[in-house]
C-alpha cells in the first residue's frame, strides 16, 4: 500500500503542476482500461478452469494464490499481468481482469476481433445501401446537370428568337467576317462558357 500512496502522491503534484483538477472516479473500468493500455503485451487468455495461456507466445500460466481474483468465483476470460513466477507452474502476478475489446482497441498491432458470420453479413449489407445511396446521388447530380444543359440551351434559343436581324447584317456587323465572330460571342455566352 505505501508504493500506492506514493504513486498517487506522484500523479497529484504532475496534475496540480499542470494545474488540472484531481477528481476519483467511481468507476474502476477506467483504471482497468489504463492498465490494459500499459500491459496489452502481457495478456492472457482463459484456456480451461483456473489456466490461462499467453496470447503473444502461447505460455501456459495460472493465477497466482496470493492474487485477488484467486478463488472468488468469478474467472474472466481476459486478464492483463505484470510478471510470471516460475516455480512447479507459471503463476501471473498483479493481475487485472480486461476486456477483449479492450486489448484490439489498444493494441491493435497484436490483436484483432474476429468477425461472426453475421456480424459480417450486416457489414456487408450496409456497405451495399452506401453504395446505393452513392450512385443514386450520382445519377441525381447527372439528371441536375442535364436540366441545367436543357435550359441553357431554351435560353439561346429564346434568345436567338428575339433578335431583330435585317437583312445582310447579323447583329450590326457590316462585313460577314464579323457577323461569324459575334454569332459565336453570343452563343458562348449564353451556353455559360
Amino acid at each position: 500500500m505505501r508504493k500506492v500512496r506514493e504513486v498517487r502522491a506522484q500523479l497529484e503534484d504532475i496534475m496540480t503542476q499542470h494545474k488540472y483538477t484531481v477528481q476519483s472516479a467511481n468507476d474502476s473500468c477506467i483504471v482497468r482500461k489504463a492498465i490494459c493500455s500499459a500491459y496489452f503485451a502481457n495478456a492472457a487468455k482463459l484456456k480451461g478452469i483456473g489456466e490461462y495461456v499467453n496470447m503473444r507466445k502461447g505460455i501456459p500460466c495460472h493465477l497466482h494464490p496470493s492474487s485477488s481474483l484467486y478463488g472468488t468465483g468469478f474467472i474472466p476470460d481476459y486478464v492483463v499481468y505484470h510478471e510470471l513466477i516460475m516455480t512447479s507452474k507459471e503463476y501471473m502476478r498483479n493481475v487485472t481482469a480486461v476486456q477483449g475489446e479492450w486489448l484490439a482497441e489498444l493494441g491493435p498491432m497484436f490483436f484483432s476481433l474476429r468477425e461472426s458470420h453475421e456480424s459480417r453479413k450486416r457489414q456487408e449489407e450496409i456497405q451495399a445501401k452506401i453504395m446505393e445511396e452513392e450512385l443514386n446521388i450520382e445519377k441525381s447530380k447527372k439528371e441536375k446537370e442535364k436540366i441545367m444543359q436543357k435550359q441553357k440551351e431554351l435560353a439561346y434559343q429564346r434568345y436567338l428568337k428575339s433578335q431583330v436581324i435585317q437583312p445582310g447584317q447579323l447583329g450590326g456587323c457590316e462585313n460577314e467576317k464579323e457577323q461569324n465572330i459575334q454569332f459565336r460571342k453570343n452563343k458562348l455566352r449564353y451556353r455559360g462558357l
